[in-house]
């Protein structure tokens, strides 16, 4: 955990064989990061253009493109939760994300069973099945939480969808502690900079501050989340890489610092964090009354709140449908 004062840690949103088995160690052993996720977007590009997967690949010839994707990751992830796992010991996060088939998002039972499989197979206490927030992706998290296996609830944009995953989230490891349960834990993951990349161009037309609405948002959330006081629920703010050079690489971070939270980003980014000197600032939270007032001045300005939510959903759905497919595609 890079800064013990507020709880805040930094878990790297990056997958690759040679890396794991190297520089990995290297940033867990500094204390720079205590967890990561991986998704089918970073899977995607491992396996696509890293020349470390080719003998295994070679070796599940025969294989459905699923089964030698599932094998690779298997693996992958296997690496991560035991490098991780000196974290996860002593209770500073220590987890590892893998998310279910995106194309399973809308069939809770598909979810579970998948969740449920590749959990067993890994067979590392701290590792977090990633699930879409859909409809049925809630009540699937639910499930796999009194199964007892820990849950990263991703693709959320809006708070509606927070509060829903907080609720079962809560819900869920109330009854698994009641039938005494273990450890098991859970993050919200919020995504940040898709909104500031869709709308700025628009907000810089109208006079409004840009860069602000996807830290605006997540602190939104986040005062959602906190109030709820489940200890065993924390935010991780998602998507905080930084596109082109109007911003310092590591803007996200610094501007979204906050006690009892998660922040996943690239390696470039977390780089660009130690250079530019780790900062124990916190940043949030922001009063309601500020968020309030911020959204309000959006509306005044035609900005359609639920229409970018809709949208980002969507996007970010078919983003990792479609990098799925590809992936599996490239291997079969």
């Amino acid at each position: 955990m890079l800064n013990k004062d507020i709880s805040f840690s930094l878990w790297l949103d990056f997958i690759e064989r040679d890396f794991l088995n190297n520089k990995f160690v290297k940033l867990i052993n500094k204390g720079i990061i205590n967890g990561a996720t991986s998704n089918p977007s970073i899977f995607a590009s491992a396996i696509t253009t890293s020349s470390a997967y080719k003998e295994q690949l070679e070796s599940l010839k025969g294989k459905s493109a699923k089964d030698k994707y599932e094998a690779l990751a298997i693996q992958d992830i296997k690496t991560a939760a035991i490098a991780l796992r000196e974290c996860y010991d002593s209770g500073d996060d220590g987890y590892i994300s893998i998310e279910v088939d995106p194309f399973l998002s809308d069939d809770t039972d598909a979810t579970v069973a998948e969740g449920k499989r590749l959990f067993k197979a890994i067979g590392e206490p701290n590792v977090m099945i990633k699930v879409p927030a859909t409809e049925a992706g809630y009540n699937a998290m639910g499930r796999l939480i009194e199964m007892g296996i820990s849950v990263n609830a991703t693709l959320i944009f809006s708070p509606a969808q927070a509060k829903k995953c907080l609720d079962v989230m809560a819900h869920s490891i109330s009854e698994y502690t009641n039938i005494g349960g273990g450890r098991v834990e859970a993050v919200i993951s919020v995504f940040i900079s898709r909104f500031d990349r869709l709308i700025d161009s628009q907000l810089k037309e109208l006079g409004v501050e840009t860069s602000k609405l996807g830290i605006m948002n997540g602190a939104k959330i986040y005062n959602i989340i906190e109030k709820n006081h489940t200890p065993a629920i924390k935010t991780l703010f998602a998507s905080t890489g930084v596109k082109g050079d109007e911003l310092k690489a590591d803007y996200y971070i610094r501007e979204l610092m906050a006690n009892h939270t998660v922040n996943t980003t690239p390696l470039d980014t977390i780089n660009a964090y130690i250079e530019n000197g780790i900062t124990k600032e916190q940043k949030l939270p922001i009063s309601n009354e500020n968020i309030n007032n911020y959204f309000e001045k959006l509306e005044k300005n035609g900005i359609d709140m639920e229409e970018i939510y809709e949208n980002l959903f969507n996007d970010g759905v078919k983003a990792f449908e479609d990098s799925f497919k590809e992936m599996l595609e490239s291997i079969e």
